[in-house]
């Protein structure tokens, strides 16, 4: 019984690093602006896609990126960094996909996200 115990830890210590190695595979996708963010991020975290859809199915790829954006609690000014744009205009599409998502303006668009 005890190698049985031994072997579940054993996995759920893999699973645990995978996912690590993961998060930080997406966080550099991130930094870079690489097109292979949406997909990676698809495959680690399947649900929030659908709890997107489910509030709005009409999200287009570059919205759902910028979600992926504030999911990872990336700040205003690190968005426009890697984006490459102005901190005005990434402002300005938080309160685009406020409007789009039904976040009211006094809601933490952050813990909107850990929530989702």
């Amino acid at each position: 019984m005890n190698k049985n115990n031994e072997k579940q830890q054993d996995l759920k210590a893999e699973n645990y690093n995978t996912k690590i190695l993961a998060d930080e595979e997406i966080i550099r996708l991130a930094k870079e602006n690489s097109p292979r963010l949406l997909s990676k991020f698809k495959s680690a975290y399947p649900d929030f896609f659908e709890k997107l859809a489910s509030i709005n199915a009409n999200l287009q790829n570059s919205e759902i990126i910028f979600c992926i954006y504030l999911k990872l609690r990336l700040s205003t000014k690190e968005i426009a960094i890697y984006t490459f744009v102005t901190p005005k205009a990434i402002q300005n599409r938080k309160n685009r996909l406020r409007k789009k998502l039904g976040i009211s303006s006094d809601t933490d668009i952050y813990k909107w996200f850990d929530n989702l």
